[in-house]
């Protein structure tokens, strides 16, 4: 018993020399200053299109990552066009609501964050844009890239310059330009932005960005300051999913353009050719492919409408002799339709004049193809049926006098002879009456062929 209480006794007097150096190294530590975050990694993703449903998933989920593993920076590379309000609203809501500090960072020279990415821009923590850059003319428009006109125009207008108001005052950002860069559609240099107060920071590059955030104080509207801690962080880059990239390569005029092109030549294809089922079926598959890249962008319904009449002219090439007319028609229709399928200023969101060039001649030279090998079959002798037995030769089976039997094709047959014929004479095929075939000598091959192209 002596012995069991000096080992508990022992113990006792490790495990108290424990705490008490537990409860030292504690009071030793300086206390995390008040709303500064341990440094954590910086998430960094890029945004290089226009802005639309794709985009939006892929935000809000890299968004949701960065919550999740605490980072201390949320970090957009942003170069784009513009794109849909409905899914600029929704990235921008995710940034407000975020416990992560999210930064926009318009980059690299040469880009744009213009219409929906200046909306962005202005919803961030930290704006800044590289030099050479250039942001703002984010009047609201139509679908096809048209004003609003009228009540439901001053609607729009009035609810994005109110967003756009709300978003500049909780970040201290110059409500007033940014409210003109919406009512008046103006646009600001990286220079002019962070003169007027509409960005914090012009730096060259990723690298640069991060140190001059490195201990900087942000305190948006009504919210706490945070103290940023981005010196010698650990940068991730979420990519898309396959499936991410692969949609958001479609929502491109290029791709969207040709995929309904391929659509319509396919289609085209299986009505000429009946039964064929893999041109039908990768043509709809296109079609319905480019009526999602279509959904997205700003198209010209009128743009549209010319293609698809293009393809019906082709179409009706085949069928009506026309001379080449409708061909001619459906390739004016083609072009100009092509030329009018995006209504948009913006080089980025048109189709390329090489691709719709290509498009034209692809075009041509399939439609040229079909038309030649239907112009052939039409030309071509018929062999079978009731019609394929003409000029057939065959063998006279019993004396035709004029009527007997003779065998043709195979088959044998009730005929009735021009002239008088023996059992055994070779025959030719004159023409079919019901079941019966009027038969004659036959004749050389030389005439027959010439009788045929006649």
């Amino acid at each position: 018993m002596l012995r069991l209480a000096r080992v508990l006794g022992v113990l006792a007097v490790i495990s108290l020399g424990l705490a008490l150096g537990s409860l030292a190294q504690g009071s030793n530590e300086e206390p995390e200053a008040e709303g500064q975050k341990s440094a954590g990694p910086v998430v960094h993703i890029r945004v290089d299109s226009i802005i639309h449903p794709v985009v939006s998933e892929f935000v809000r989920e890299s968004l949701e990552e960065a919550e999740r593993i605490e980072a201390s920076l949320f970090l957009i590379e942003l170069s784009t066009p513009g794109g849909l309000l409905i899914s600029t609203r929704e990235i921008f809501s995710a940034m407000l609501e975020a416990d992560v500090p999210v930064a926009v960072y318009v980059s690299p020279s040469g880009s744009q964050a213009a219409s929906a990415g200046f909306f962005l821009l202005m919803a961030a923590d930290i704006a800044a844009m590289a030099p050479g850059t250039n942001t703002g003319a984010a009047h609201p428009v139509g679908g096809q890239g048209e004003d609003i006109e009228g009540t439901m125009g001053e609607k729009v207008e009035q609810d994005a310059a109110a967003t756009i108001r709300s978003l500049a005052t909780r970040n201290h950002r110059n409500a007033e330009l940014a409210e003109a860069a919406v009512v008046e559609s103006r646009s600001f240099t990286a220079e002019e932005a962070l003169e007027n107060g509409l960005i914090d920071l012009v730096v060259s590059d990723v690298a640069a960005l991060l140190a001059e955030l490195d201990g900087r104080e942000i305190r948006p509207e009504g919210g706490e300051t945070e103290t940023l801690r981005t010196e010698g962080a650990l940068i991730e880059r979420p990519e898309m999913s396959s499936f991410q990239r692969f949609l958001g390569a479609i929502a491109h005029p290029n791709i969207a353009y040709i995929l309904m092109t391929l659509g319509g030549l396919g289609l085209y294809f299986e009505l000429q050719n009946p039964g064929a089922i893999l041109p039908g079926v990768i043509g709809a598959i296109c079609l319905i492919l480019a009526f999602f890249a279509l959904s997205v962008l700003p198209v010209n319904y009128a743009g549209i409408a010319l293609i698809f009449l293009a393809l019906i002219f082709f179409i009706a090439e085949v069928k009506v002799v026309s001379y080449g007319l409708l061909t001619v028609g459906g390739l004016i229709s083609l072009v100009i339709g092509s030329l009018m399928l995006f209504r948009s200023a913006d080089p980025a969101l048109k189709v390329g004049l090489d691709v719709i060039g290509a498009a034209v001649l692809f075009c041509v030279v399939t439609v040229g193809f079909l038309l030649t090998m239907a112009i052939r079959a039409h030309k071509t002798q018929v062999r079978t049926g009731s019609e394929g037995l003409v000029h057939e030769r065959g063998v006279a089976r019993s004396a035709l006098t004029p009527k007997g039997k003779v065998f043709v094709h195979g088959e044998l047959w009730h005929a009735i002879a021009e002239i008088p014929l023996e059992a055994g004479d070779e025959i030719e095929v004159v023409s079919v009456e019901g079941m019966t075939l009027r038969v004659r000598s036959p004749q050389p091959r030389d005439e027959a062929t010439k009788e045929v192209q006649l």
